[in-house]
């Protein structure tokens, strides 16, 4: 997975995301604060039916999902191809690229 790659090798970081380390974790601190306040704005809106935390659970860490995002927007691969380096399906990770890119500009 290129998340763990990133960890595993942060040398690399600036090569394969054109962030560095610093950069991408204050990006990633800013970019979940945004996500809460976002989620908790939708949350008051909601008539709920079901109790709060059903569903499907998220399949990639906040952090491999802004690095999903970050990796698409620099290499530029086909969301097969980034489904498959990041061990989730293409319609997933079209949905992850798709929620996370409004928040990444917002930022």
């Amino acid at each position: 997975m290129v998340f763990d790659y990133i960890e595993k090798y942060p040398h690399r970081r600036k090569q394969i995301l054109e962030i560095s380390y610093e950069q991408l974790q204050s990006l990633l601190n800013c970019a979940i604060k945004r996500r809460q306040e976002i989620k908790t704005k939708q949350e008051s809106r909601k008539i709920r039916i079901n109790a709060a935390g059903g569903g499907r659970k998220e399949l990639l860490l906040i952090q491999e999902q802004v690095c999903l995002c970050l990796f698409y927007l620099r290499q530029m691969p086909t969301f097969q191809v980034l489904g498959m380096l990041f061990g989730v399906s293409k319609t997933e990770a079209n949905d992850t690229f798709h929620e996370w890119i409004p928040i990444l500009r917002d930022i």
